[in-house]
């Protein structure tokens, strides 16, 4: 069964591997766990897959059929939801699924909504080189050529100052370095995108 998870970041630390070199590892935090709200099954839905829900939400902010889906699960509301999809599916509506269903050497996917960056112009956001900082120049950070004159428009894909970060990211095949069920901690190699505190979904790696 493909494993997942949705968990928090809590940040960054090291730790000393058993052959005494320093790993860094990111940590991530799953509180109470994972609740199964959902088991979906190729005859009655066209795919199997089961459904997460993370955080309890209050009932007072939960529309009638959140609450209704919940009760199903005998459970509250949850604040986030996610799908696994998966074949072999072994969890009943109900069941809690924590950290421990990662083991130690396991690989990973990891995704998350990175850092928001705010408004950034075309150097920071897409790379462009300035112009001369001379004083007779009258170009120095700006777009460049909108284009042609004969199209009498600007082309789709032409690189503007827009909004950075805040962007949906995937980091494939992470490394499980250790998991500690009695704190509900999973630690894994290298960075997760995403500011402290923020959601990030771990599922099994499928290139592995």
């Amino acid at each position: 069964m493909r494993k997942g998870l949705l968990v928090r970041k809590v940040g960054m630390t090291q730790i000393f591997l058993e052959d005494g070199t320093i790993c860094p590892v990111t940590v991530l935090q799953a509180v109470e766990g994972n609740t199964v709200l959902q088991v979906k099954t190729l005859e009655n839905d066209g795919y199997s897959a089961y459904q997460l829900g993370f955080e309890t939400k209050k009932e007072r902010v939960s529309t009638k059929s959140e609450i209704a889906h919940a009760k199903k699960a005998n459970t509250t509301p949850k604040r986030f939801v996610a799908e696994v999809r998966s074949d072999d599916i072994t969890l009943n509506v109900g069941d809690v699924v924590k950290v421990d269903t990662f083991q130690k050497g396991d690989y990973v996917d990891v995704k998350a909504t990175s850092k928001g960056k705010g408004y950034a112009g075309p150097i920071k956001l897409n790379g462009q080189h300035r112009g001369p900082m001379a004083h007779g120049s009258k170009y120095h950070r700006g777009i460049g050529s909108m284009g042609a004159i004969a199209p009498n428009r600007v082309f789709k894909g032409k690189r503007l100052p827009s909004h950075m970060g805040a962007w949906t990211r995937t980091v494939q095949n992470l490394t499980v370095v250790d998991v500690i069920a009695d704190k509900d901690v999973i630690l894994v190699k290298g960075n997760v995108p995403g500011p402290k505190r923020g959601l990030v979904f771990v599922k099994s790696a499928i290139k592995k």
